[in-house]
């Protein structure tokens, strides 16, 4: 899994072939911690078919809003830099980022 920052960001989402899914996180984010774990392993799993990168929005506040990422944890599929669906807050649980994932494969 890769950490993307607010400089390589466009370059390994946003200009990257196929499907990439994006963790936003914040620092202090209790929910995005419990979900990273599930987040980590889905990329172990699914990783050879799909780019999984996290971005931590409290060192990338303009780009998270740029991409409209106003609540935390956010979970955005790309395809071609382009978003496809994202899961947001309540709705960012580890069964419903793999049905996504599994959904776009």
């Amino acid at each position: 899994m890769l950490e993307v920052n607010k400089d390589t960001f466009e370059a390994e989402v946003l200009q990257a072939e196929g499907y990439v899914l994006c963790d936003f996180f914040g620092d202090g984010c209790v929910p995005c911690e419990a979900l990273m774990p599930h987040i980590h392993r889905f990329a172990d799993v699914y990783g050879d078919r799909m780019k999984f990168v996290s971005i931590n929005t409290s060192k990338a506040r303009r780009l998270a809003i740029s991409q409209k990422v106003l609540g935390l944890p956010t979970i955005v599929l790309y395809k071609d830099g382009e978003k496809v669906k994202d899961l947001i807050k309540d709705d960012a649980t580890p069964v419903n980022v793999e049905a996504m994932i599994q959904a776009h494969l």
